[in-house]
């Protein structure tokens, strides 16, 4: 992903690296992001896609909508299999916490009355949610089964990977709303929006890469010079060429200083 001009790696990160401080990004996030969800839900305007499969499918089973979504998340991580897929620590708390999370929120939030305070649950909700998503995807610890699928498929297919989300999420749309999804205005909204938010806050919360450090013979560790620290020495000057001596000039020519070697 580009922030402010440049490319953010979002690429898993070795588990000795910075854990601590990923680990303070990674949690944190997974509980907003399971909030966020709630927060939506209970705003009755519409889902995001897969949440409104969930949903779908919580109402058919007779399941809690965070038992649908940890269900839906491990079948989805079956998938990863054949797509040749490592799923990382991120990727497994990424199912617990928030189908934990979500179910808490859902039971405690309040089911908005008026038109106004649905809205004000929407627009909190997606926002939230594209904190939460940048906070947890900038953790770098893997990313969630449904990212890990749309990755894959793009991987194994040779397809965009914005070609394989839309396609996913239209599939997995129409399901949920055959199963009796809600399916609004929210939809759109969180469509429209979510990516633009996340990308807002991931240069805020991602943890970078640590630069390239390059060891030489000797041992001692020297970053790697840029293009942009070169430093162009200047050419020396070219010795001045000897005054022509003109034919016609009774004046003797300038001696010539330079040493010559005798042929005697």
């Amino acid at each position: 992903m580009a922030a402010n001009g440049s490319r953010i790696d979002l690429s898993t990160l070795p588990l000795g690296d910075r854990p601590a401080s990923r680990a303070a990004r990674l949690i944190p996030g997974l509980v907003l992001y399971g909030a966020s969800m709630a927060v939506m839900v209970r705003s009755g305007l519409g889902l995001p896609p897969w949440d409104v499969l969930h949903e779908g499918l919580s109402g058919r089973l007779g399941l809690s909508f965070g038992q649908v979504t940890a269900l839906t998340g491990g079948l989805v991580l079956l998938a990863w299999i054949p797509l040749r897929q490592r799923p990382g620590i991120g990727t497994v708390a990424n199912i617990l916490v928030i189908a934990l999370v979500v179910d808490a929120a859902l039971a405690v939030l309040p089911t908005p009355r008026t038109v106004v305070v649905q809205s004000i649950f929407l627009v909190t909700g997606v926002v939230l949610n594209g904190l939460a998503t940048a906070t947890y995807v900038g953790a770098r610890l893997g990313p969630g089964p449904r990212d890990g699928l749309m990755t894959g498929l793009a991987e194994r297919t040779g397809r965009s990977v914005q070609l394989v989300r839309t396609a996913i999420e239209v599939l997995v749309l129409t399901v949920g709303w055959l199963l009796g999804g809600t399916l609004g205005l929210g939809t759109v909204c969180y469509a429209v929006a979510i990516g633009p938010v996340t990308q807002f806050f991931l240069p805020l919360v991602a943890v970078r890469s640590r630069p390239t450090v390059r060891r030489p013979r000797d041992g001692a560790a020297t970053a790697t010079p840029r293009p942009e620290d070169a430093v162009v020495k200047p050419s020396p000057a070219p010795s001045p060429a000897p005054a022509p001596v003109d034919p016609g000039s009774t004046t003797p020519p300038a001696p010539d200083h330079r040493c010559t070697t005798s042929s005697d």
